[in-house]
Protein backbone atom coordinates (compact mmCIF):
# COMPACT_ATOMS: atom_id res chain seq x y z
CA UNK A 1 0.00 0.00 0.00
CA UNK A 2 1.30 3.22 -1.04
CA UNK A 3 2.29 6.05 1.76
CA UNK A 4 -0.70 7.94 0.54
CA UNK A 5 -3.32 5.43 0.65
CA UNK A 6 -2.06 4.71 4.32
CA UNK A 7 -2.49 8.80 5.46
CA UNK A 8 -5.99 8.74 4.45
CA UNK A 9 -7.29 5.72 5.43
CA UNK A 10 -7.88 4.89 9.42
CA UNK A 11 -5.91 2.22 10.62
CA UNK A 12 -7.35 -1.07 11.15
CA UNK A 13 -5.13 -1.74 14.03
CA UNK A 14 -2.70 1.12 14.88
CA UNK A 15 0.46 -1.64 16.08
CA UNK A 16 -0.09 -3.73 13.24
CA UNK A 17 1.55 -2.89 9.23
CA UNK A 18 -1.31 -2.47 6.86
CA UNK A 19 0.65 -5.35 4.54
CA UNK A 20 0.48 -7.62 6.74
CA UNK A 21 -2.01 -10.60 5.51
CA UNK A 22 -2.34 -13.55 7.30
CA UNK A 23 -2.84 -16.89 5.51
CA UNK A 24 -6.24 -18.08 4.78
CA UNK A 25 -7.53 -20.50 8.01
CA UNK A 26 -9.16 -24.08 6.85
CA UNK A 27 -11.00 -23.90 9.94
CA UNK A 28 -13.54 -20.91 8.93
CA UNK A 29 -14.10 -22.62 5.85
CA UNK A 30 -14.88 -25.70 7.39
CA UNK A 31 -17.04 -23.83 10.45
CA UNK A 32 -18.79 -22.40 7.72
CA UNK A 33 -19.72 -25.35 5.41
CA UNK A 34 -20.83 -26.79 8.26
CA UNK A 35 -23.21 -23.95 8.75
CA UNK A 36 -24.10 -24.41 5.59
CA UNK A 37 -24.78 -27.93 4.84
CA UNK A 38 -26.95 -27.60 8.25
CA UNK A 39 -29.14 -24.92 7.06
CA UNK A 40 -29.47 -26.51 3.41
CA UNK A 41 -30.70 -30.23 5.46
CA UNK A 42 -33.79 -28.70 6.03
CA UNK A 43 -34.77 -30.46 2.76
CA UNK A 44 -34.17 -34.02 4.20
CA UNK A 45 -37.65 -32.95 6.57
CA UNK A 46 -36.07 -34.30 9.63
CA UNK A 47 -38.60 -33.32 11.92
CA UNK A 48 -41.49 -34.71 9.58
CA UNK A 49 -39.95 -37.86 9.64
CA UNK A 50 -39.16 -37.66 13.65
CA UNK A 51 -42.85 -37.38 13.98
CA UNK A 52 -43.30 -40.75 12.59
CA UNK A 53 -41.66 -42.52 15.09
CA UNK A 54 -43.73 -40.75 18.89
CA UNK A 55 -42.22 -43.46 21.21
CA UNK A 56 -38.70 -42.82 20.39
CA UNK A 57 -36.97 -40.81 22.33
CA UNK A 58 -33.67 -40.67 20.05
CA UNK A 59 -35.79 -39.02 17.21
CA UNK A 60 -37.92 -36.80 19.59
CA UNK A 61 -34.37 -35.19 20.25
CA UNK A 62 -33.43 -35.21 16.91
CA UNK A 63 -36.68 -33.77 15.37
CA UNK A 64 -36.22 -31.38 18.14
CA UNK A 65 -32.62 -30.38 17.14
CA UNK A 66 -33.46 -30.11 13.83
CA UNK A 67 -36.27 -27.91 13.90
CA UNK A 68 -36.61 -23.73 15.43
CA UNK A 69 -37.57 -23.31 19.14
CA UNK A 70 -40.84 -22.43 19.11
CA UNK A 71 -40.04 -19.32 21.23
CA UNK A 72 -37.49 -18.85 23.79
CA UNK A 73 -34.99 -21.72 23.87
CA UNK A 74 -32.07 -22.82 21.68
CA UNK A 75 -32.22 -25.82 19.22
CA UNK A 76 -29.05 -26.80 17.44
CA UNK A 77 -30.93 -25.05 14.15
CA UNK A 78 -31.24 -21.82 16.01
CA UNK A 79 -27.22 -21.64 16.02
CA UNK A 80 -27.31 -21.55 12.36
CA UNK A 81 -28.12 -17.68 11.87
CA UNK A 82 -26.04 -17.03 14.66
CA UNK A 83 -23.04 -19.23 13.42
CA UNK A 84 -23.30 -17.34 9.88
CA UNK A 85 -23.64 -14.09 10.95
CA UNK A 86 -20.57 -14.68 13.25
CA UNK A 87 -18.35 -16.12 10.75
CA UNK A 88 -18.87 -12.59 8.45
CA UNK A 89 -17.92 -11.17 11.48
CA UNK A 90 -14.43 -13.33 11.80
CA UNK A 91 -13.98 -13.23 8.28
CA UNK A 92 -13.93 -9.63 7.79
CA UNK A 93 -10.42 -8.90 9.60
CA UNK A 94 -8.74 -11.36 7.40
CA UNK A 95 -10.85 -9.69 4.38
CA UNK A 96 -9.66 -5.84 4.90
CA UNK A 97 -6.13 -7.33 5.69
CA UNK A 98 -5.69 -8.79 2.58
CA UNK A 99 -7.23 -6.09 0.46
CA UNK A 100 -5.31 -3.24 2.17
CA UNK A 101 -2.36 -4.82 1.23
CA UNK A 102 -3.51 -5.01 -2.51
CA UNK A 103 -3.27 -0.92 -2.11
CA UNK A 104 -6.96 -0.84 -1.95
CA UNK A 105 -7.88 2.73 0.16
CA UNK A 106 -10.63 3.08 2.56
CA UNK A 107 -12.70 5.29 0.44
CA UNK A 108 -12.79 2.10 -1.80
CA UNK A 109 -13.18 -0.34 0.69
CA UNK A 110 -16.30 1.79 2.36
CA UNK A 111 -17.70 1.94 -1.16
CA UNK A 112 -17.47 -1.80 -1.03
CA UNK A 113 -19.06 -2.52 1.92
CA UNK A 114 -22.21 -0.25 0.71
CA UNK A 115 -22.40 -2.31 -2.13
CA UNK A 116 -22.39 -5.68 -0.54
CA UNK A 117 -24.86 -4.85 1.54
CA UNK A 118 -27.03 -3.33 -1.30
CA UNK A 119 -26.61 -6.36 -3.02
CA UNK A 120 -27.16 -8.79 0.19
CA UNK A 121 -30.33 -7.27 1.06
CA UNK A 122 -31.96 -7.11 -2.26
CA UNK A 123 -30.92 -10.82 -3.09
CA UNK A 124 -32.47 -11.81 0.33
CA UNK A 125 -35.57 -10.18 -0.71
CA UNK A 126 -35.36 -11.51 -4.14
CA UNK A 127 -35.27 -15.03 -2.78
CA UNK A 128 -38.16 -14.46 -0.26
CA UNK A 129 -39.99 -13.30 -3.07
CA UNK A 130 -39.87 -16.23 -5.60
CA UNK A 131 -43.12 -18.15 -4.41
CA UNK A 132 -44.66 -14.99 -3.92
CA UNK A 133 -47.29 -13.20 -6.77
CA UNK A 134 -45.36 -9.99 -6.05
CA UNK A 135 -42.18 -8.58 -4.21
CA UNK A 136 -42.10 -9.45 -0.71
CA UNK A 137 -40.28 -6.57 1.37
CA UNK A 138 -39.29 -8.71 4.16
CA UNK A 139 -35.99 -8.13 5.56
CA UNK A 140 -36.09 -10.88 8.33
CA UNK A 141 -33.69 -13.51 6.13
CA UNK A 142 -30.48 -14.36 6.81
CA UNK A 143 -28.89 -12.06 3.78
CA UNK A 144 -31.06 -9.14 4.37
CA UNK A 145 -29.90 -9.55 8.41
CA UNK A 146 -26.52 -9.28 7.07
CA UNK A 147 -26.70 -6.52 4.49
CA UNK A 148 -28.71 -4.59 6.92
CA UNK A 149 -25.69 -4.71 9.64
CA UNK A 150 -22.69 -4.78 7.46
CA UNK A 151 -21.95 -1.18 7.00
CA UNK A 152 -21.89 -0.59 10.39
CA UNK A 153 -19.72 -3.32 11.10
CA UNK A 154 -17.25 -2.30 8.48
CA UNK A 155 -17.25 0.52 10.16
CA UNK A 156 -16.47 -0.48 13.59
CA UNK A 157 -13.66 -3.01 12.44
CA UNK A 158 -11.70 0.25 12.14
CA UNK A 159 -11.82 0.82 16.06
CA UNK A 160 -9.75 -0.73 18.63
CA UNK A 161 -10.71 -4.14 20.27
CA UNK A 162 -11.53 -2.43 23.15
CA UNK A 163 -13.99 0.18 21.69
CA UNK A 164 -15.67 -2.91 19.75
CA UNK A 165 -16.65 -4.33 22.60
CA UNK A 166 -17.97 -1.66 24.51
CA UNK A 167 -19.58 -0.92 21.24
CA UNK A 168 -21.42 -4.56 21.25
CA UNK A 169 -21.94 -4.04 24.95
CA UNK A 170 -23.88 -1.22 24.47
CA UNK A 171 -25.92 -2.24 21.57
CA UNK A 172 -27.09 -5.10 23.41
CA UNK A 173 -28.23 -2.63 26.61
CA UNK A 174 -29.62 -0.16 24.53
CA UNK A 175 -31.33 -2.76 22.88
CA UNK A 176 -32.66 -4.16 25.99
CA UNK A 177 -33.79 -1.13 27.39
CA UNK A 178 -35.97 0.01 24.64
CA UNK A 179 -38.02 -3.11 24.67
CA UNK A 180 -38.43 -2.20 28.61
CA UNK A 181 -39.45 0.88 27.76
CA UNK A 182 -42.09 -0.02 25.20
CA UNK A 183 -45.39 -0.41 27.16
CA UNK A 184 -46.70 -3.93 28.50
CA UNK A 185 -48.70 -5.72 25.81
CA UNK A 186 -51.10 -7.24 28.18
CA UNK A 187 -50.64 -4.67 31.38
CA UNK A 188 -47.73 -5.38 34.50
CA UNK A 189 -49.59 -8.27 35.56
CA UNK A 190 -48.07 -10.11 32.57
CA UNK A 191 -44.61 -10.55 33.79
CA UNK A 192 -41.64 -8.57 32.58
CA UNK A 193 -40.93 -10.99 30.07
CA UNK A 194 -44.00 -9.34 27.65
CA UNK A 195 -41.55 -7.17 27.25
CA UNK A 196 -40.66 -9.63 24.37
CA UNK A 197 -43.85 -11.29 23.93
CA UNK A 198 -44.34 -12.90 20.54
CA UNK A 199 -46.06 -10.08 18.01
CA UNK A 200 -46.36 -7.84 20.76
CA UNK A 201 -43.44 -6.02 21.66
CA UNK A 202 -41.23 -3.23 20.32
CA UNK A 203 -39.70 -4.42 17.16
CA UNK A 204 -43.29 -5.83 16.02
CA UNK A 205 -44.85 -1.99 16.56
CA UNK A 206 -41.88 -1.19 14.13
CA UNK A 207 -42.39 -3.74 11.61
CA UNK A 208 -46.34 -2.48 11.61
CA UNK A 209 -45.08 0.99 10.76
CA UNK A 210 -41.96 0.36 8.28
CA UNK A 211 -43.43 -2.83 6.25
CA UNK A 212 -46.20 -1.17 5.45
CA UNK A 213 -44.30 1.71 3.84
CA UNK A 214 -43.99 -0.93 0.73
CA UNK A 215 -46.19 -1.76 -1.61
CA UNK A 216 -48.38 -4.71 -0.41
CA UNK A 217 -51.27 -6.98 -1.61
CA UNK A 218 -52.43 -6.33 2.22
CA UNK A 219 -51.51 -4.57 5.41
CA UNK A 220 -48.46 -6.16 7.00
CA UNK A 221 -49.98 -7.07 10.89
CA UNK A 222 -47.92 -9.60 11.95
CA UNK A 223 -44.97 -12.58 11.39
CA UNK A 224 -46.14 -15.64 11.49
CA UNK A 225 -42.64 -16.61 13.52
CA UNK A 226 -42.31 -13.24 15.05
CA UNK A 227 -39.17 -12.57 13.40
CA UNK A 228 -38.24 -8.97 12.82
CA UNK A 229 -36.77 -6.37 11.28
CA UNK A 230 -34.92 -4.64 14.17
CA UNK A 231 -33.34 -7.94 14.75
CA UNK A 232 -30.00 -6.98 12.77
CA UNK A 233 -29.34 -4.50 15.15
CA UNK A 234 -28.61 -6.92 18.63
CA UNK A 235 -27.33 -9.34 15.78
CA UNK A 236 -24.66 -6.28 14.68
CA UNK A 237 -23.29 -7.14 18.24
CA UNK A 238 -23.13 -11.14 17.28
CA UNK A 239 -21.21 -9.91 14.14
CA UNK A 240 -18.79 -7.56 16.57
CA UNK A 241 -18.05 -10.89 18.67
CA UNK A 242 -16.76 -12.32 15.66
CA UNK A 243 -14.75 -9.27 14.72
CA UNK A 244 -13.35 -9.70 18.03
CA UNK A 245 -12.62 -13.12 17.31
CA UNK A 246 -11.27 -12.73 14.10
CA UNK A 247 -8.45 -10.20 15.32
CA UNK A 248 -7.64 -12.68 18.00
CA UNK A 249 -7.15 -15.10 15.54
CA UNK A 250 -4.78 -12.98 13.98
CA UNK A 251 -3.36 -11.71 16.76
CA UNK A 252 0.11 -12.50 18.31
CA UNK A 253 -0.82 -15.14 20.72
CA UNK A 254 0.66 -18.35 21.10
CA UNK A 255 -2.10 -21.42 19.53
CA UNK A 256 -2.70 -22.20 22.97
CA UNK A 257 -3.37 -18.82 24.60
CA UNK A 258 -5.96 -18.50 21.61
CA UNK A 259 -7.52 -21.09 22.48
CA UNK A 260 -7.79 -20.41 26.16
CA UNK A 261 -9.47 -17.24 25.14
CA UNK A 262 -12.30 -18.98 23.01
CA UNK A 263 -12.91 -21.33 25.74
CA UNK A 264 -13.23 -18.74 28.15
CA UNK A 265 -14.90 -16.76 26.43
CA UNK A 266 -17.34 -19.43 25.37
CA UNK A 267 -18.38 -20.46 28.87
CA UNK A 268 -18.88 -16.83 30.01
CA UNK A 269 -21.05 -16.36 26.74
CA UNK A 270 -23.33 -19.63 27.82
CA UNK A 271 -23.16 -18.65 31.11
CA UNK A 272 -24.07 -15.34 31.27
CA UNK A 273 -26.90 -15.47 28.21
CA UNK A 274 -28.37 -18.55 30.25
CA UNK A 275 -28.63 -16.27 33.12
CA UNK A 276 -30.39 -13.77 31.67
CA UNK A 277 -32.58 -15.45 30.73
CA UNK A 278 -33.18 -17.78 34.18
CA UNK A 279 -33.69 -15.10 35.98
CA UNK A 280 -36.22 -12.98 34.43
CA UNK A 281 -34.04 -9.56 33.02
CA UNK A 282 -34.29 -11.03 29.59
CA UNK A 283 -35.41 -14.22 27.81
CA UNK A 284 -33.20 -15.95 25.03
CA UNK A 285 -35.53 -15.71 21.95
CA UNK A 286 -33.92 -16.14 19.11
CA UNK A 287 -36.76 -14.96 16.52
CA UNK A 288 -36.75 -11.36 17.43
CA UNK A 289 -32.60 -11.75 19.10
CA UNK A 290 -32.96 -10.56 21.83
CA UNK A 291 -29.73 -8.99 23.76
CA UNK A 292 -29.65 -12.77 25.94
CA UNK A 293 -29.95 -14.51 23.26
CA UNK A 294 -26.98 -12.62 21.31
CA UNK A 295 -24.68 -13.30 24.21
CA UNK A 296 -25.73 -17.14 24.63
CA UNK A 297 -25.62 -18.10 20.96
CA UNK A 298 -22.12 -16.12 20.83
CA UNK A 299 -21.04 -18.84 23.92
CA UNK A 300 -21.65 -21.36 21.28
CA UNK A 301 -20.91 -20.05 17.98
CA UNK A 302 -17.10 -19.58 19.83
CA UNK A 303 -17.15 -23.16 21.05
CA UNK A 304 -17.63 -24.29 17.87
CA UNK A 305 -15.23 -22.35 16.46
CA UNK A 306 -12.70 -23.34 18.59
CA UNK A 307 -12.96 -26.97 17.83
CA UNK A 308 -12.60 -26.60 13.79
CA UNK A 309 -9.72 -24.06 15.19
CA UNK A 310 -7.81 -26.40 16.87
CA UNK A 311 -8.50 -29.59 15.01
CA UNK A 312 -7.79 -28.09 11.54
CA UNK A 313 -5.76 -25.40 12.07
CA UNK A 314 -3.17 -26.58 15.08
CA UNK A 315 -3.77 -30.19 14.88
CA UNK A 316 -3.88 -30.30 10.84
CA UNK A 317 -6.42 -32.66 10.13
CA UNK A 318 -7.93 -31.56 7.35
CA UNK A 319 -8.87 -34.02 5.23
CA UNK A 320 -12.32 -34.83 7.05
CA UNK A 321 -13.10 -31.56 6.44
CA UNK A 322 -12.97 -31.54 2.61
CA UNK A 323 -16.81 -32.00 1.71
CA UNK A 324 -16.93 -29.03 4.47
CA UNK A 325 -14.73 -26.20 2.42
CA UNK A 326 -16.17 -27.21 -0.59
CA UNK A 327 -19.53 -25.90 0.68
CA UNK A 328 -17.66 -23.48 2.92
CA UNK A 329 -15.81 -21.52 0.28
CA UNK A 330 -19.01 -21.30 -1.91
CA UNK A 331 -21.89 -20.34 1.02
CA UNK A 332 -23.74 -17.83 -1.43
CA UNK A 333 -23.67 -20.24 -4.32
CA UNK A 334 -25.27 -23.10 -1.98
CA UNK A 335 -28.11 -20.90 -0.62
CA UNK A 336 -28.99 -19.33 -3.65
CA UNK A 337 -29.31 -23.56 -5.22
CA UNK A 338 -31.07 -24.61 -1.90
CA UNK A 339 -33.89 -21.69 -2.29
CA UNK A 340 -34.05 -21.54 -6.33
CA UNK A 341 -33.19 -25.24 -7.35
CA UNK A 342 -35.00 -27.51 -4.80
CA UNK A 343 -38.47 -27.85 -6.12
CA UNK A 344 -36.85 -28.06 -9.94
CA UNK A 345 -34.37 -31.21 -8.25
CA UNK A 346 -37.56 -32.60 -6.63
CA UNK A 347 -39.46 -32.67 -9.37
CA UNK A 348 -37.10 -34.24 -11.78
CA UNK A 349 -36.42 -37.13 -9.25
CA UNK A 350 -40.11 -37.73 -9.58
CA UNK A 351 -40.09 -37.47 -13.12
CA UNK A 352 -36.69 -39.91 -14.41
CA UNK A 353 -37.13 -42.14 -11.32
CA UNK A 354 -40.62 -42.14 -11.04
CA UNK A 355 -43.06 -40.52 -8.27
CA UNK A 356 -42.92 -43.84 -5.84
CA UNK A 357 -39.82 -44.33 -6.49
CA UNK A 358 -38.77 -43.46 -2.78
CA UNK A 359 -41.82 -45.20 -1.25
CA UNK A 360 -39.30 -48.25 -0.47
CA UNK A 361 -37.84 -46.52 2.57
CA UNK A 362 -41.19 -46.07 3.94
CA UNK A 363 -41.21 -43.87 6.69
CA UNK A 364 -37.44 -42.43 6.13
CA UNK A 365 -38.37 -41.53 2.11
CA UNK A 366 -38.33 -37.69 2.90
CA UNK A 367 -35.02 -37.84 4.47
CA UNK A 368 -33.64 -40.05 1.56
CA UNK A 369 -35.27 -38.16 -0.65
CA UNK A 370 -33.74 -34.64 0.20
CA UNK A 371 -30.56 -36.34 1.53
CA UNK A 372 -30.09 -36.98 -2.36
CA UNK A 373 -31.31 -33.28 -3.33
CA UNK A 374 -28.52 -32.64 -0.35
CA UNK A 375 -25.71 -34.25 -2.15
CA UNK A 376 -26.63 -33.06 -5.79
CA UNK A 377 -26.50 -29.70 -4.17
CA UNK A 378 -22.85 -30.60 -2.48
CA UNK A 379 -21.79 -31.88 -6.30
CA UNK A 380 -22.18 -28.42 -7.92
CA UNK A 381 -20.11 -26.82 -5.43
CA UNK A 382 -17.39 -29.55 -5.73
CA UNK A 383 -17.23 -28.84 -9.59
CA UNK A 384 -16.84 -24.78 -8.86
CA UNK A 385 -14.26 -25.61 -6.17
CA UNK A 386 -12.55 -27.57 -8.65
CA UNK A 387 -12.60 -24.73 -11.38
CA UNK A 388 -12.02 -22.30 -8.83
CA UNK A 389 -15.39 -20.88 -9.34
CA UNK A 390 -16.51 -19.04 -6.21
CA UNK A 391 -19.74 -16.96 -6.03
CA UNK A 392 -18.84 -13.40 -3.97
CA UNK A 393 -20.14 -10.42 -3.29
Amino acid sequence: MSTVAVSEAPTLQSNEPAQRVTPRLVSLDAYRGFVMLLMVSEVMQVPAVANHFPGSAAWGIIGQQFDHTKWAGCSLWDLIQPSFMFIVGVSLPFSLASRRAKGQTFGWLLFHAMVRSLVLVGLGIFLYSTTQARTNFIFTNVLAQIGLAYPFLFLIAWTRPRMQAIAAAAILVAYWGAFVLYPWPHGPSAGFAAHWAKNANLAWAFDRWFLNLFPRSAPWLASPGGYATLNFVPSLATMIFGLLAGELLRGGLRPIQKLGVLLAAGGIGLGLGWALGHFGICPAVKRIWTPSWAIYSTGWTLLLLLLFHAAIDLAGLKRWAFPLVVVGMNPLAIYCMANLLEGFLRENLDRHLGPHTFNVFGDYAPLVKGGLILVMLWMVCWWMYRRRAFLRI
